[in-house]
């Protein structure tokens, strides 16, 4: 009896000492505790993603892949294999199950290892979100503790929510969406029941049992969790037994772009990490572009195939690298180290023989390449010379050659190599400056430096537009005769002489102006410039977006020696095409957040439905005020992090009239000067277009540095550059008609394809009068070779009788201004 009272004493003294200390404990530790209401808003760190206009995705930046799935979308066999694996007594438990603890102990001893692990699910969502990994007795306890509240506060479905969106899963994949996707390509809903238990395996070591590092274990690991659902009954033994059959085909599934947009890309997320700094990486962003996806493809292709030809031209340099004697596994090797650059993919030569070569691609195949895609080959000895045109196949490659090779058309191969010479596009809308298509180089692998928006080169005659607007809004007009003869400019503080002269070395004396454009006559656009004054010029010029300092404050900057990049230009070339009106190039179309409410979306400056039409306050050009050069650089938004939070729906913003900055008449007259550039000058290349709505100007700089076209219709203006990135010769024989020209008809082509002619509607104020070709005033009937010209209304010249002896705008300038003139 006394024994019996000892037991229950003891018995009773042990239970209140536990439950003291475990009372002390939770007195102790859960001020300490985290709220588990946190939970109910967390938010998952998701990866940016970048999407062109029409939903096709252009890349992902991030270092956790996740897509957060709802347990309603939830398969009910991964459930079931989830908790068979981690905790079978999930829905009996209050967040602490002892019998799971009791049973890992027990496999602890049997094995050596635990297979079932003694932490629930709900402690797992407790460290997971609340803990660190340290293994200590006041992590445990805080572990316990949260779970229990956790259990206490959210249903089963949201603790089993939280933790598969959670959990890491290997191969930066973090849930189990995207588990599913980087190992099979596809959604959880869509896995088998196999795949679903090698998912639901990983959460206890993901690189252990991951199925590409280690497939036997990964093996042995999903087929004991089968036998663990087939032994709790949640799968009947058809199914087990088919599974366990089902071999490993997980692999390696990356998010794959749906458009090949690098630099479009680059510049999206630098432009949202310059509104939302690091948590643009993290907060599941979704940012759709301006950039339709057949307008980025058709630029890449036009870049691409323009380079390559014109590398083409200039010969072959020979190998990349020379790997003769070596064995097929070394070449594999080496062609694993290898990157394809635009479709320009790595191969090694096998075989030469008379009809081709036989090379080794990066997949292991043998492929054939022709002897016909390698004529082209004959040796570079240096830009402007090539060695003799090869014989045969021996004679441009050897055994063991590491080459580039192109995949055509019609599956085979066609020989080539990485071009040295680069090039960027721009294409914009003009009626509001959204990005359609751009292009930073010839491969974004290669060199991510943005030539696009960062290249500051010389623009060559590709910047004479924008001096004869401002001659035409200075009483010039297309009649107008300038002398197109020899002119000599001296500095005498420095001894300097300047002889400035037309490409072609001749002088064609006076000329009138839509002719000097068209033919591109240097020697007119300086004499203009000296006309307008330099100073005068600049100012004039900087409304088109232009920074002053990079125009240079002389003469020289009537042939295009101010340094601007693609993009600046192409933003002030979209004034012509609008009509007049001044917009900015903008990127990002909108922004949503991970909830899909919209956060942002674009309002840019657009011009107005009745575009084109003249202005009479216009009329004097130096009244028009200048905007502000720093309107070229890309629209952005407020750049608080508070932005991330959730938007609330606001008013309709309303739009915004774009500035006009030249008259509508200016415009409607020089579209109709640089169409005559694709008609009968520079650019007659463009004629095999067929279209009667493009107009343009070639560019090319002193020894053909540098090559520019730039050109527009209605619907899209594009600027196109190539050159090298350090400055030299592009060849004797090379012109921005030659390079940049066929660059940008492979691009316009496409872009306007099936679409009709757009023009700059005739505004009001514009008069059409036969003008005499000698000299340049309204024709008298009866006047030989009489030609129609377009003036603006107060502009037109005066008959001959009319004018008596004085000068007017349509006269030319006196034909003795060869004479030296002081240069500064």
């Amino acid at each position: 009896m006394r024994l019996l009272k000892f037991l229950c004493w003891s018995f009773l003294g042990v239970f209140c000492g536990l439950a003291l200390g475990l009372s002390g404990a939770y007195l102790y530790l859960s001020p300490g505790l985290p709220s588990v209401e946190m939970l109910k808003s967390v938010q998952l760190q998701i990866p940016l993603r970048i999407y062109s206009s029409d939903g096709k995705l252009i890349a992902e930046f991030g270092e956790m892949r996740r897509s957060p799935i709802k347990f309603s979308d939830i398969p009910p066999h991964f459930i079931q294999a989830l908790l068979s694996a981690e905790d079978d007594n999930f829905e009996n438990h209050y967040g602490v199950d002892p019998s799971g603890l009791v049973r890992a102990a027990g496999q602890l001893v049997r094995t050596g290892h635990i297979q079932t692990g003694g932490s629930t699910i709900t402690m797992q969502v407790a460290k997971n979100y609340f803990l660190s990994s340290e293994r200590s007795f006041s992590r445990k306890s805080n572990e316990i503790l949260l779970a229990l509240q956790i259990e206490r506060q959210l249903s089963k479905d949201e603790i089993l929510e939280l933790y598969v969106n959670k959990i890491y899963l290997g191969n930066r994949a973090y849930g189990i969406e995207a588990a599913a996707q980087v190992y099979y390509g596809k959604s959880i809903r869509d896995v088998s029941l196999a795949q679903m238990a090698m998912i639901a395996g990983l959460p206890k070591a993901p690189s252990r049992f991951n199925p590409l590092a280690n497939p036997v274990r990964a093996k042995e690991r999903r087929d004991w969790i089968l036998g663990r659902m087939y032994k709790l009954g949640k799968i009947d033994e058809a199914s087990y037994q088919s599974a366990l059959a089902e071999p490993i085909n997980a692999s390696y599934h990356v998010p794959t772009p749906e458009v090949n947009a690098p630099y479009i890309a680059e510049m999206a997320r630098a432009e949202m990490v310059g509104r939302y700094g690091a948590d643009a990486y993290t907060e599941g962003f979704r940012v759709t572009t301006t950039v339709p996806s057949d307008l980025q493809d058709s630029a890449n292709n036009a870049v691409r195939d323009g380079l390559i030809e014109y590398d083409k031209r200039h010969g072959y340099r020979g190998p990349e690298s020379r790997l003769p004697g070596k064995t097929r596994d070394a070449w594999l090797t080496e062609l694993g180290k290898q990157r394809t650059l635009n479709s320009l993919d790595p191969a090694i030569v096998t075989q030469v023989d008379k009809t081709g070569i036989t090379v080794l691609t990066r997949e292991g195949k043998d492929e054939q390449v022709s002897w016909d895609t390698m004529k082209w080959a004959r040796p570079f000895l240096n830009t402007n010379s090539v060695g003799r045109v090869p014989s045969q196949p021996s004679d441009v490659a050897q055994v063991g050659d590491l080459i580039r090779v192109l995949r055509q058309e019609n599956g085979s191969l066609a020989f080539s190599q990485v071009p040295t010479i680069q090039s960027a596009l721009v294409s914009l809308d003009p009626h509001n400056g959204a990005i359609r298509a751009l292009v930073g180089g010839f491969a974004f692998e290669q060199s991510n430096y943005n030539r696009a928006m960062q290249a500051k080169r010389q623009p060559g005659s590709s910047f004479k537009p924008f001096i004869y607007s401002a001659a035409l809004d200075s009483g010039y007009t297309p009649a107008t005769l300038v002398n197109d003869a020899p002119i000599v400019f001296v500095d005498e503080s420095v001894d300097k002489v300047w002889r400035p002269k037309n490409d072609t070395n001749t002088f064609l004396g006076p000329i009138r102006l839509r002719e000097a454009l068209y033919k591109s006559r240097n020697l007119v656009s300086i004499r203009v410039l000296q006309s307008l004054g330099v100073e005068n010029a600049i100012n004039y010029i900087s409304r088109f977006g232009f920074n002053k300092q990079d125009l240079p404050r002389n003469l020289s900057l009537a042939l295009g020696t101010a340094t601007l990049t693609p993009m600046e230009i192409a933003t002030g070339w979209s004034s012509f095409a609008n009509g007049g009106f001044k917009v900015s190039p903008y990127l990002i179309q909108q922004i949503e957040s991970r909830t899909g409410d919209v956060l942002f979306t674009a309002n840019p400056a657009t011009v107005p439905p009745d575009e084109g039409q003249a202005d009479p306050e216009l009329a004097d050009a130096n009244a028009i005020p200048a905007p502000d050069p720093a309107a070229t650089k890309l629209i952005t938004s407020d750049t608080s992090p508070a932005n991330v939070a959730p938007a609330v729906p606001a008013a309709p913003t309303a739009p915004i009239i774009a500035p006009r900055i030249v008259d509508g008449r200016t415009t409607y007259i020089l579209t109709s000067m640089l169409e005559d550039v694709i008609k009968r000058g520079t650019g007659r290349r463009a004629l095999s277009m067929n279209r009667p709505d493009i107009a343009g100007k070639t560019g090319t700089t002193n020894d053909s540095k540098d090559a520019w076209f730039s050109g527009y219709n209605g619907d899209y203006m594009t600027t196109v550059w190539t050159g090298f990135d350090q400055p030299e010769t592009l060849g004797r024989r090379e012109f921005g008609g030659t390079v940049a020209l066929p660059i940008w008809m492979d691009y316009m082509g496409a872009a306007l394809k099936g679409k009709p002619a757009h023009t700059q509607p005739e505004p009001e104020g514009i008069v059409s009068l036969r003008v005499d070709p000698v000299s340049g005033r309204a024709a008298s009937p009866g006047t030989p070779d009489a030609y129609f010209e377009l003036f603006k209304s107060e502009d037109s010249p005066p008959s001959n009788s009319e004018l008596g002896n004085g000068q007017a705008p349509g006269s030319p300038l006196p034909a003795d201004e060869s004479a030296p003139i002081d240069l500064f």
